[in-house]
């Protein structure tokens, strides 16, 4: 089961230095609009299954979208395919904008 985590939650494990790959599955042109800060991965929601080989099944996963909803499906996808433990940015970039950082611009 999927579980959710805050955009909150999530800089506070990055700061602590907690192993987590971050997978951005929103389209390039979002990605140039509204950048995640810090080390991810950029691999738009249709290009999953071509780029499973790319992921790393045993690391703790948090994928990222706009709003929650195609990042919660790629979510449940990694999992169904062995990851051990997949996470989801409740609410996305929209989210981590209004919570953490005001500078990402909104959309």
């Amino acid at each position: 089961m999927v579980t959710g985590i805050s955009p909150e939650q999530l800089v506070e494990r990055r700061r602590r230095g907690e192993p987590i790959v971050l997978v951005d599955v929103r389209e390039p042109w979002e990605t140039e609009f509204a950048p995640v800060p810090g080390e991810h991965r950029r691999i738009p929601m249709g290009r999953i299954p071509d780029r499973l080989g790319e992921l790393d099944p045993n690391a703790v996963t948090v994928v990222i979208c706009h709003a929650g909803v195609r990042s919660l499906a790629v979510a449940h996808f990694l999992e169904r395919h062995g990851f051990a433990t997949v996470l989801n940015l409740t609410g996305g970039i929209d989210a981590w904008s209004i919570a953490v950082d005001p500078s990402i611009p909104r959309y």
